[in-house]
């Protein structure tokens, strides 16, 4: 018999007396509890069974606690494991690092994105792409640099820009995205530490202006010069209620323009408030203080015939295939022009102001190809102050303080409060003047248009004055500068029509066709002094020899 047959019978043998020990030793057991309780078999059997169960119950019980406990001692030190394999040391050799990065959410930006519902509650703003610093002076804030995760762009901030600021405990105002180029994801938010434009800024310097890139209009929330790119090919809106501050700001934009320009530009001024734009009077080509609709029919007829001759001269430019000529900017500024637009509910008024709404649609549309452009204030920024068809043909808006989405609408357009991340005017503080909404290029900033001193101002205008001056000394004669020397000689600051006609050839004996004559001759058109005699002043004939056209 082999050794592993015989091991097996002995196992067998064993197991066999092994139960019968039990067999026995269990029926001695219960037949000592029969005789001690006086039961009787079947009941004893049962009571024995139901006390074995209950302590092996018992015994599964305290088996399973000590494991438990067992269990959570040995854990911390499974962790500690864990960790020291996923360690910089050993995550360069397995490549488990940027893993575990990816996977830590940022404390706070991640809660702030996922109630302000920016980001799905199992989407998160990774701690090791997100940069926080504060806004150097003179701005107080801080910028949240960060990525959105995979499948969201900046601009799924940007529509919840209002949600995102109630999670920072701020307003709507106190925030403000600024676009990145390098990464669709990449989001760059700012939150002010307080109220916008809450401390105003110093006016900048000449240096300041030079070195922008554009044509600033104001500051931003942090201090920042804020404008456009160009006025090329674009033109300016600006609407707002009474004592708002446009004319402050629309004086800031000339300055900038001064400066900017220097004297290369040719400059109207239409004053609907009679004094608003008086500092600039001097370096106007033509600068009217009048809220006649006639007089400003007259000078919108006059740049769209400027407009008309600089078409033509494209025109002949294609035809002989020479290059596009250049034309010297024009602006035409005019504040208060609703008063333009109005009628006297006639028939000849409404008519009237229809014609005039025409004409000065096509001069606003012409700015986008032949260099003039148009730059319209009103504090009456209602539905009909200015015709939709004129309205719609600007291409940069700027609204201060107003009192409802409405009346804000009609200066930013229909469709502003669909674009990405408006600002709404009604919620400008009114006591900060000059605040407004600078909507240009489909984005929205915050600005408070510059409060130069007049000093400064006049320092600008007096340098782009003395420059012209000395442009008509180096021009060769003409019509135009025989007229100022003739007045100049005079030591006159305006000459009738009716001598200076005759100084420059004309022999015409009616009044009216002279005056055509001439004002055709010398390329300027006529004013009226104070005594209502029609005729020429000698800052308007000086600013036009320093143009062309």
């Amino acid at each position: 018999m082999s050794k592993k047959k015989q091991q097996a019978s002995e196992d067998l043998y064993g197991q066999t007396a092994g139960a019968i020990g039990v067999l026995v030793t269990v029926f001695a057991v219960l037949g000592g509890i029969k005789d001690k309780l006086g039961l009787s078999w079947p009941v004893t059997v049962v009571l024995t069974a139901g006390v074995l169960v209950l302590l092996g119950y018992a015994a599964w019980q305290a088996r399973t606690r000590i494991l438990r406990l067992l269990a959570g001692a040995q854990q911390p030190a499974a962790a500690a494991t864990k960790t020291e394999e996923t360690s910089p040391a050993t995550a360069v050799i397995g490549g488990d690092q940027a893993a575990a990065e990816a996977a830590v959410p940022h404390p706070q930006m991640t809660p702030a994105l996922r109630k302000a519902k920016v980001i799905d509650k199992d989407e998160i703003i990774r701690a090791h792409e997100v940069s926080i610093e504060p806004v150097p002076p003179p701005g107080r804030g801080t910028f949240y640099d960060f990525l959105v995760p995979e499948g969201k762009t900046y601009q799924d901030v940007e529509k919840k820009l209002g949600a995102v600021a109630g999670m920072f405990g701020v307003t709507r105002l106190h925030t403000k995205m600024e676009r990145i180029w390098d990464n669709e994801r990449r989001t760059r938010l700012l939150v002010l530490d307080e109220p916008p434009h809450s401390r105003p800024f110093a006016s900048p310097t000449r240096q300041e202006i030079e070195a922008f890139d554009g044509v600033p209009l104001g500051h931003d929330v942090i201090g920042r010069l804020a404008g456009v790119p160009t006025f090329d090919k674009a033109s300016l809106l600006v609407g707002g209620m009474s004592q708002m501050g446009k004319t402050t700001l629309i004086n800031g934009l000339i300055t900038c323009l001064l400066i900017a320009y220097g004297d290369n530009f040719d400059l109207y001024l239409l004053d609907g408030k009679f004094c608003g734009l008086t500092r600039f009077e001097k370096v106007a080509v033509r600068y009217e203080s009048s809220d006649n609709p006639a007089v400003f029919e007259d000078m919108v007829d006059e740049l769209n015939a400027r407009g008309d001759a600089r078409y033509a001269k494209k025109r002949e430019a294609v035809r002989n295939r020479k290059p596009d000529p250049t034309f010297r900017p024009v602006f035409f500024i005019v504040d208060e022009a609703a008063d333009f637009f109005a009628h006297d509910g006639t028939n000849a008024g409404k008519d009237n102001a229809a014609r005039i709404a025409e004409k000065a649609r096509s001069l606003v549309s012409k700015c986008l190809e032949s260099g003039i452009s148009v730059v319209m204030l009103t504090q009456r920024p209602a539905t009909n102050a200015i015709p939709v068809m004129v309205r719609d043909q600007f291409v940069y808006r700027i609204c201060l303080y107003v009192a409802s989405e409405g009346t804000a609408k009609v200066a930013l357009g229909d469709t502003y409060f669909e674009t990405i991340a408006p600002i709404s005017p009604p919620l400008l503080n009114p006591d900060i003047k000059g605040q407004a909404v600078l909507f240009a290029n489909g984005t929205s900033t915050l600005i408070r248009g510059f409060n130069f001193p007049d000093e400064f101002i006049w320092e600008v205008v007096d340098g782009v004055a003395a420059r012209q001056q000395h442009a008509v000394e180096q021009a060769p004669e003409t019509p135009l500068t025989r007229a100022i020397d003739l007045m100049r000689n005079r030591q006159v600051d305006f000459l009738p029509t009716s001598e200076l006609a005759p100084f420059l050839g004309i022999t015409e004996t009616d009044k009216a066709k002279a005056g055509r004559e001439l004002s055709a001759l010398l390329g300027v058109a006529s004013d009226k002094s104070t005594k209502g005699v029609r005729g020429y002043r000698l800052t308007d004939l000086i600013a036009a020899a320093a143009s062309d056209s």
